[in-house]
């Protein structure tokens, strides 16, 4: 027998949700069952917390558990951040599959979304996770500025472009 479980505890469970549509209960279930919560109830406030800003994208969602009250907190990744930035206009999922994602971005948005994901980046440095994100432009498919983002990485090693420090 596992011990008895301690409502006050504080538990964090993460699930990857498409923004704005209530997942299948049966993928909850097995996750915040045992935390005594409704794994419906739960699905319907993940997609009311994701539908406003992260609709129809691919996003990782924080389930703050604390007595049997879950607090849901959006977790994007760089590429959602990406494609988010792409402002590209809504698409039903069941009907349109393998979509390329040819737009462009700016440099400045690159950054933003540096400056969001510095956190949870590796680099030393902002100019790094600049780096990273571009990468990840890379395998959305995007260019930046009208540019290929492998050309913008090798601008900023060589100091052609300028990164902000912080």
């Amino acid at each position: 027998m596992p011990p008895k479980f301690d409502p006050t505890q504080v538990v964090d469970v993460f699930v990857r949700v498409t923004g704005g549509e209530v997942g299948a209960a049966s993928s909850l279930a097995p996750k915040i069952g045992p935390l005594g919560l409704s794994p419906k109830k739960i699905g319907e406030d993940i997609a009311k917390e994701t539908a406003k800003d992260w609709k129809g994208l691919r996003v990782t969602v924080k389930l703050t558990v604390q007595n049997r009250q879950a607090k849901v907190t959006v977790v994007p990744s760089a590429a959602a951040l990406v494609i988010k930035a792409l402002k590209e206009p809504e698409r039903d999922r069941k009907k349109t599959k393998n979509i390329k994602h040819n737009g462009s971005i700016s440099l400045d948005d690159v950054i933003e979304i540096a400056k969001v994901m510095r956190p949870r980046s590796m680099a030393k440095d902002l100019k790094g996770t600049v780096k990273e994100i571009l990468g990840t432009c890379v395998s959305v498919g995007c260019t930046v500025d009208g540019k290929d983002p492998k050309d913008l990485q090798q601008e900023i090693d060589d100091g052609d472009v300028d990164v902000p420090l912080e």
